[in-house]
C-alpha cells in the first residue's frame, strides 16, 4: 500500500528527513539536486539509515541504481529521466516505480510502462522546482482525472506542487490519492502539528 503523504526532502536533507520521520511521515522521497552520483548514493545511504529507523519508507529520485542499491521502498521519475521499463528491469519486481505527469497524455504513457503511481501537478506555484511545467489548479487536475476514470484508467495519483494542507481535502475530493508535500512541512513552526493536520484529511 502506497502512503497518501509523500514528503519530499530539502536541504540540509538528513535533518529535515530525520524530523519529518519524527513528525509522522510515512513515506519520504529523496529528492537532492545537483550533485554527483557518489555525492547522491551517500546521502541515500544515510537516508535509508534514517528512514529505516523510524520504519518509514524511501523512495529516491532520479537514479534507479541507487534505489536498487539501498533496497528503497521507491524509485521516482522526472519526465526527462529513464523510462519506467528501462529502470524496472533496473531495481526489480518489488520496487515502487513513480513517475512525474502534467497532463492526461503523460498520465496514459505512465500507466502503460507500468508504473505503481503518478505525481500529477504542479498543483500550484512552487520555488522548489525549476523548469516548472504549467500550473494545473484544482480545475485542471480534477479534469483530467475526470477524463481518466471516463477512459476506465486507475492508478493512484498524488497531487504535487506547491500544496498546503488547506488543500488537501479539495484534492481528496475530486479524486487524489493522496499528496506530496516539501515547503509546507520543511517551513512549518511546529511540524508535528501539521503532518498531524494533514493526514486528519485522510481519515474523513
Amino acid at each position: 500500500m502506497i502512503p497518501r503523504l509523500h514528503y519530499i526532502s530539502q536541504a540540509p536533507h538528513l535533518e529535515n528527513i530525520e524530523i519529518a520521520c519524527a513528525a509522522g511521515c510515512e513515506l519520504v522521497q529523496l529528492r537532492a539536486k545537483h550533485i554527483s552520483a557518489n555525492e547522491y548514493m551517500e546521502l541515500a545511504i544515510k537516508a535509508k539509515e534514517i528512514t529505516d529507523k523510524y520504519n518509514v519508507k524511501l523512495v529516491v529520485n532520479d537514479i534507479p541504481e541507487i534505489a536498487f542499491a539501498i533496497r528503497a521502498y521507491g524509485i521516482h521519475l522526472g519526465k526527462d529521466d529513464m523510462h519506467p521499463k528501462q529502470a524496472r528491469q533496473i531495481v526489480g519486481p518489488d520496487c515502487m516505480i513513480g513517475g512525474s505527469t502534467n497532463s492526461y497524455e503523460d498520465i496514459i504513457m505512465m500507466i502503460n510502462s507500468g508504473v505503481d503511481y503518478v505525481g500529477l501537478g504542479p498543483f500550484n506555484h512552487t520555488k522548489t522546482k525549476s523548469n516548472l511545467n504549467p500550473v494545473l489548479g484544482l480545475e485542471g487536475i480534477k479534469a483530467i482525472i475526470s477524463k481518466l476514470r471516463n477512459v476506465h484508467k486507475t492508478i493512484p495519483i498524488i497531487a504535487i506542487g506547491g500544496i498546503d494542507s488547506q488543500d488537501v481535502a479539495p484534492l481528496l475530493e475530486i479524486g487524489a490519492y493522496g499528496v506530496a508535500i516539501s515547503s509546507a512541512i520543511t517551513n512549518a513552526p511546529d511540524k508535528n502539528e501539521k503532518v498531524k493536520e494533514i493526514h486528519s484529511h485522510f481519515k474523513i
